[in-house]
C-alpha cells in the first residue's frame, strides 16, 4: 500500500506532459531524468515490471508519471539501483515510499545506501568540460534506504526477473552491477560504460552518441573499471541501456565497445591517472 503521508509536493507543479518513456525493446523502455536515465523493464500494460535506478532528486514524480503512462496505476515488483551515486538515487526515497517496494543493490553498496559510509569527492582534474570542474559540489553523502534496501543474491539471480542476471561491474562504485538478458543479449550498463561523453555539459546537452568509459570525475578505480567494460565487451551485446545517453545496438553498439575495451587506457583513463594505473 501506498504511504499517503509521503506525497510529492515540490513535483506536482512540474510539467508531466513530457513525463513519458521511451521503449527501446518491447520490453524495455528509460526516461531520462536531466541527464541521467532510469530504466523500465516489462512490456506496456504489464503489471509485472520493474524500475532501474531512480534518477536524480526531485524527479519522483515524474518517473512516477512515466511509469503510469506505460504500465497503468500497478506499482513495480522492485526497484533495482545499479550503483548509489547520487544521479542514480536522488529519487529513490520518495519512490520507495510512494510504491513500498523493495529496492535491491549488490552487497558491496549496501553501506553506501544504508547512511555508513560516502563516496569519494568527484575530481575536477579528469578535464572533459563543464561537468568535471563541477563535479566537487555534487552530493557524496551516503543516503538511508535501510528501510528498503536488501543486498542481491550472490548468485547473479534478480529478484522478479527470471530472464535476467546480475553482472559486477565494479571501479565507478565497488558495488555497482550490470544487468544482461542472455536470450537476446541485452544489457543495462549503468555507468560501467557510457554513450556520451558525461563530463562535457555540450555533449550532454546535444546528447552526441559514442561508447565512452565510466564518468571519470567519479571513478575512483580504473584497473577495476577496465576490467568491467571487457567483461561486458566479451558477453557482445545486441542492444544497450546506460546511465547516461541514448541506447544503442547492433554492430555499431559491438565495435564501439570492443574498441574501448582494447584502448581502454587511451580512451577512457584520465592523463595524470595513467601512470597510476
Amino acid at each position: 500500500m501506498k504511504d499517503q503521508d509521503h506525497e510529492l509536493p515540490q513535483d506536482r507543479y512540474y510539467d508531466l506532459s513530457h513525463a513519458e518513456a521511451d521503449e527501446v525493446l518491447n520490453d524495455l523502455a528509460y526516461y531520462r531524468t536531466l541527464m541521467v536515465n532510469v530504466g523500465f523493464i516489462g512490456e506496456a500494460g504489464s503489471k509485472d515490471w520493474v524500475l532501474v535506478d531512480c534518477g536524480i532528486n526531485h524527479y519522483a514524480r515524474r518517473i512516477i508519471e512515466a511509469g503510469e503512462k506505460r504500465f497503468g496505476p500497478a506499482p513495480p515488483k522492485a526497484i533495482i539501483i545499479t550503483h548509489g551515486h547520487f544521479d542514480h538515487i536522488g529519487s529513490a526515497k520518495k519512490l520507495a515510499q510512494h510504491y513500498d517496494v523493495p529496492i535491491y543493490a549488490h552487497p558491496k553498496e549496501m553501506d553506501y545506501l544504508t547512511g555508513k559510509r560516502s563516496y569519494p569527492v568527484g575530481n575536477s582534474t579528469v578535464g572533459g568540460g563543464l561537468i568535471s570542474i563541477l563535479s566537487p559540489f555534487f552530493p557524496t553523502d551516503p543516503v538511508n534506504l535501510k528501510k528498503w534496501v536488501h543486498p542481491l543474491p550472490d548468485d547473479g539471480t534478480i529478484p522478479f526477473l527470471e530472464e535476467w542476471r546480475t553482472i559486477h561491474t565494479p571501479g565507478h562504485t565497488p558495488g555497482h552491477i550490470a544487468l544482461f538478458r542472455d536470450r537476446d543479449r541485452t544489457l543495462i550498463a549503468g555507468d560501467a560504460f557510457i554513450t556520451v561523453k558525461q563530463e562535457s555539459s555540450m555533449a550532454v546537452f546535444i546528447q552526441h552518441q559514442h561508447v565512452h568509459g565510466p564518468p571519470a570525475y567519479f571513478t575512483p578505480d580504473w584497473q577495476e573499471a577496465e576490467r568491467s567494460v571487457k567483461k561486458l565487451a566479451a558477453l557482445n551485446p545486441v542492444t544497450a541501456l546506460t546511465g547516461h545517453g541514448l541506447p544503442m545496438d547492433g554492430e555499431n553498439l559491438q565495435q564501439q565497445l570492443s574498441h574501448l575495451a582494447f584502448n581502454f587506457k587511451d580512451l577512457a583513463i584520465p592523463n595524470h591517472d595513467k601512470k597510476i594505473h
